[in-house]
């Protein structure tokens, strides 16, 4: 049994680290808010986005093997230049933000823990991805960041530190509750939004490219590979997509379990970070459900910047024909390092100028629920372009998946939407 998940864990790739990096701070900070203001109301959400999340990225992970390209590329193929930049700029100033709220939260947590300055933290957590994704190999980088989602670990611990109502846990998995109020239309939509968000389905379909590099399936010359190898590509593909997004979801289901079992219970509704979150369960449920979850917060918000800042720098090079990967060395691909640098500096300066990204978090997941509709929309025209695809165009489960996901989204929007107005 420990060889066989030695052995799973030791094949799994962009898609676990994918997956992982959805539970970011700012998406543990959403679904902290969904257990504290609803309980277990939103628990039935996690198992419904799991298929549609797995669907979602191993389509747009699909792409990226068949083609050789990331999605952008794929796109000036097919969309107007319109259109693309459109995507690009939505994708990059949603990124953007996720970027300074999530070392924002970091710095908040890590202070719990180390008493330093904040901005003396921020910082430190800015160079220190930085100087990860720029001067060390894709190769190290890649098993870095892989043993990184085992963080995401403490949230299942702190389960377990607390007491739980595990039967009305399983039964509000099961049986979903809905209440048409702006409040939980609001926080639906965020957790849609924060769990199939856009600038992973850019990093997903890239990664997979970069994976093809550094195995040798295919040179910067030949963009695609053979039609053997992209067959056993795609199967090994699929069991990590479906590994890291399951892997993604069930970590979501725990944290809105013990928000909802130590703060909904003592009616401590209103939660708005992760810091806040941990401390106030020392009090209620001890230190140890504090420091692992302060720690879950540091550890997946390294694995989670670097995977939103490599987003933005392959949505705006491959936009501009400009070299990129973290394949290659910064002095080689100039302007994406620097499209991926600025966007991380701009999220620490969005902290150090004293604009709180955290107040405005719950609107950037939001943001991404109403986006993601849209780009679902292109991608799956995309997909399904036999021109572009040839045999790997989509077929009829992945298609009936995301056009699901297309309407779920598009549908939660439109609704909430109407109940502001």
């Amino acid at each position: 049994m420990r060889s066989f998940f030695r052995n799973l864990f030791k094949n799994l790739g962009p898609g676990i680290i994918t997956g992982a990096s959805d539970d970011d701070p700012s998406g543990i900070a959403t679904y902290s808010q969904a257990g504290a203001a609803f309980g277990f109301g939103t628990l039935w959400v996690a198992l419904l986005t799991t298929p549609l999340m797995i669907a979602v990225q191993e389509m747009c992970a699909r792409i990226g093997i068949a083609t050789g390209r990331g999605i952008i590329r794929n796109m000036r193929a097919q969309e107007r230049r319109g259109v693309v930049l459109f995507v690009v700029g939505l994708v990059a100033v949603a990124s953007t933000i996720n970027i300074g709220a999530d070392l924002g939260m970091m710095a908040a947590s890590a202070q719990l823990l180390i008493p330093l300055p904040i901005w003396f933290l921020l910082v430190c957590f800015t160079f220190l991805t930085l100087g990860l994704e720029i001067f060390l190999s894709y190769k190290v980088y890649a098993r870095y960041l892989k043993w990184l989602t085992l963080s995401l670990l403490s949230y299942v611990l702190v389960a377990f530190a607390v007491k739980v109502d595990w039967l009305g846990a399983i039964r509000a998995t099961v049986l979903p509750s809905f209440s048409l109020t702006k409040d939980y239309l609001l926080i639906f939509i965020a957790f849609l939004g924060t769990t199939i968000s856009p600038y992973l389905f850019f990093w997903q379909a890239n990664e997979e490219v970069e994976e093809e590099l550094m195995d040798g399936c295919i040179s910067e010359k030949q963009c695609k590979p053979r039609s053997s190898d992209c067959r056993s590509i795609i199967g090994r593909m699929r069991t990590d997509v479906g590994v890291g997004m399951a892997y993604s979801n069930i970590i979501s289901w725990f944290i809105v379990l013990t928000t909802a079992t130590v703060l909904f219970s003592h009616g401590l509704r209103d939660i708005q970070t992760p810091a806040e979150a941990a401390r106030v369960l020392a009090p209620l449920a001890g230190n140890l459900a504090f420091f692992l979850f302060t720690i879950g917060v540091v550890g997946v918000g390294l694995l989670g910047i670097p995977v939103l800042s490599g987003a933005v720098a392959y949505a705006v090079s491959e936009a501009n024909h400009w070299t990129e990967g973290l394949s290659k060395k910064w002095y080689e691909a100039k302007a994406f390092y620097l499209v991926m640098s600025a966007a991380t500096v701009i999220g620490l300066m969005i902290n150090l100028l004293g604009i709180n990204p955290i107040k405005g978090l719950i609107w950037s997941a939001v943001l991404n629920g109403v986006v993601a509709a849209p780009l679902i929309f292109f991608i799956i025209r995309l997909a399904n372009n036999r021109k572009i695809m040839g045999r790997w165009a989509n077929g009829r489960v992945s298609n009936i998946l995301c056009w699901l996901a297309f309407a779920l989204m598009a549908a939660a929007s439109i609704l909430w939407l109407l109940f502001s107005i």
